[in-house]
């Protein structure tokens, strides 16, 4: 039985429909992630389906007594409540009783602390308290407005894993690429006004919407062909006037009606930055750096060199020190201990996540371009009216007011202003929060492009992995790491190290003294007893301990080697010549344990 029915659904707010007769199901089980562009009616379709608001035409049928949880782009919780009294919150407003152990549960699968207070939790975590309030009363459809938004990378594959075991049905905003395929069972696009559905991934989507719009364009251009004939008709002179039939005038009256109300494709935005002036080769140096906040260290001795043209992520958990790190990487953040040194010609264009920059009282043009009509990029003057209208804000919304502007719209905004002013220096914190896919791989492209120096801070694992050449990760407790190319990149990192500290502390492998690795080997011999085995072969028992010591220091020198970004700027060929060094080293590696192995056995059968 379906949980939800939209029957002819329409909705408007300006000229255009929000929704145009849209027809909707969800039914038990299902995970739907809805997308599509800014602005384009996505909350709304939420809102309609949560009974907050009522479409202007059509029918929304509910099944009875369904319960459902809803989490909104930017949750409103009681800053004075403790985090147990938020998310038990969620119980009291379905009218149930409230059970701790339902509580305790929700908050150990959000890894949050009941005693804390909601008003002293950052934006990732109060995120967290409003899934779980969500999550408490196990509702039969969960409905999330950007769930991701502000959630660090390990908060978001939690939340993954909570939603692939849900027993209900779950729908969904998102514009976060990687979480859409690892939870996803339908992809449902809103696109002026109407709902398609694209198959169970993002590939999906990708394949059927390219065929749909070339589709739609043959179609149009067909329809446009004969509007045109049908106009060259009409337009002929008296005699061919005299001879015209009325069912031919009315048939193109009708095509002209049509062509009206016909809403295209909106075009991609065009997004361009001028990097201005170029800066000095050195960007920032770090030596033995170390960050406390209050008790906390949040950086212990860690030493750096940005160069220009690097493009950095920064990645850790909600909380860890990021934004220090990155004010002190500017030069705008005195470290505790260590030096800092700042290159020359800086000129940093800085995006802020929670947009504080933006003026909700101020219009469009305002925001781009106080007091003037024209602004210049890379020696081009340009109308602002112009400008905005390649961010795809319509000459009619140039002088709306800023707080008119849905999430997504204000975040295009804000890119908007950072692209107008000149920079070399690119420091973007969370910018994808909001922004619907299309304008995401437009991001992705201009970045990849640009010739300055640029600071990301993201937990979005598929724009990482797009953009940048080396990550620094802040993994807690005042350990930084730094490692060569995006998010994938340092997942098998990780799972080198540990693999590496796996074989340290393996009964098969206890320290050997020489050497002093990272991987040292713990093998040691025992002492060769006459019988089964040759000679020969007690002579390779005893000497491949030491064999092993040293392919395993090898190994861990080259790894220490390869996670240095600057080999993979300067040295490319030696980068393919050490990692075929460090395949054959593995390959080396696990066959001499094995042999070890072999002929350990042997040696214990011994009588």
């Amino acid at each position: 039985m379906p949980l939800i029915i939209l029957d002819a659904v329409s909705l408007a707010f300006g000229l255009d429909p929000l929704l145009d007769h849209i027809d909707f199901q969800i039914d038990p089980g299902e995970r739907i992630g809805l997308i599509g562009r800014n602005g384009g009616g996505k909350s709304t379709l939420l809102r309609i389906i949560l009974g907050i608001i009522a479409p202007d035409e059509g029918k929304v049928w509910r099944q009875p007594g369904l319960r459902m949880g809803y989490v909104p782009q930017e949750p409103e919780l009681d800053p004075e409540s403790s985090i147990f009294d938020a998310v038990a919150q969620g119980l009291t407003e379905c009218g149930m009783p409230v059970a701790s152990y339902q509580v305790e549960r929700q908050l150990s699968q959000m890894g949050l602390e009941p005693e804390g207070q909601v008003g002293q939790l950052s934006g990732g975590w109060k995120k967290r308290v409003a899934l779980a309030r969500a999550l408490v009363s196990e509702p039969d459809l969960l409905i999330l407005d950007e769930p991701t938004n502000h959630l660090d990378v390990a908060a978001i594959e939690r939340l993954e894993g909570a939603l692939r075991n849900f027993p209900g049905a779950v729908l969904f905003i998102t514009h976060d690429r990687h979480f859409l395929d690892q939870v996803v069972t339908r992809v449902v696009e809103l696109d002026r006004g109407q709902l398609s559905t694209f198959g169970i991934s993002f590939a999906d989507y990708l394949r059927r919407k390219a065929e749909q719009l070339a589709s739609e364009a043959l179609e149009q251009r067909r329809f446009d062909k004969l509007l045109s004939q049908e106009e060259v008709w009409i337009r002929k002179g008296v005699q061919a006037r005299r001879t015209r039939n009325e069912g031919r005038v009315r048939r193109l009256e009708e095509l002209r009606r049509e062509r009206a109300l016909r809403r295209d494709q909106i075009g991609s935005v065009r997004l361009a930055v001028d990097s201005g002036d170029r800066s000095g080769e050195l960007i920032a140096e770090l030596q033995e750096v170390t960050l406390r906040y209050e008790n906390q260290i949040l950086v212990q001795g860690f030493s750096t060199r940005i160069q220009r043209g690097d493009k950095i992520g920064i990645m850790g958990p909600n909380g860890v020190g990021k934004t220090t790190l990155l004010r002190t990487l500017l030069g705008l953040h005195t470290p505790d201990e260590g030096t800092v040194r700042s290159g020359t010609r800086l000129n940093i264009a800085y995006f802020d996540q929670w947009r504080e920059q933006l003026d909700l009282s101020a219009t469009l043009v305002e925001t781009i371009s106080p007091g003037s009509d024209f602004i210049e990029i890379g020696g081009t003057r340009k109308h602002v009216i112009s400008y905005l209208g390649d961010f795809l804000f319509p000459p009619e919304r140039a002088r709306a007011k800023v707080a008119s502007l849905s999430g997504g719209e204000r975040n295009r905004l804000l890119l908007a202003r950072l692209f107008a002013r000149p920079s070399n220096v690119l420091v973007l914190d969370e910018p994808t929060n909001d922004l619907d896919i299309e304008t995401l791989e437009l991001l992705e492209s201009l970045l990849i492009e640009y010739p300055g120096t640029l600071f990301l801070v993201s937990h979005d694992r598929a724009f990482l992995d797009a953009v940048v050449t080396q990550v620094i990760v802040l993994e807690g407790q005042g350990i930084v790491t730094e490692n060569a190319g995006g998010y994938s990149d340092w997942i098998r990192y990780l799972a080198q190290r540990k693999k590496i500290q796996a074989n340290k502390e393996s009964p098969v492998s206890a320290a050997s003294e020489t050497g002093g690795t990272n991987r040292p080997s713990a093998i040691k011999p025992r002492k060769a007893q006459t019988g089964r085995l040759s000679y020969k072969e007690q002579k390779e028992l005893e000497t491949l301990p030491d064999t092993i010591a040293h392919l395993e220091k090898e190994e861990a020198e080259l790894a220490q080697t390869l996670a240095d970004g600057t080999l993979y700027r300067n040295s490319p060929d030696e980068v393919k010549r050490l990692s075929q060094r460090q395949a054959e080293l593995t390959h080396q590696l696990e066959q001499a344990f094995l042999r070890w192995e072999a002929l350990q056995q042997k040696h214990d059968k011994e009588p």
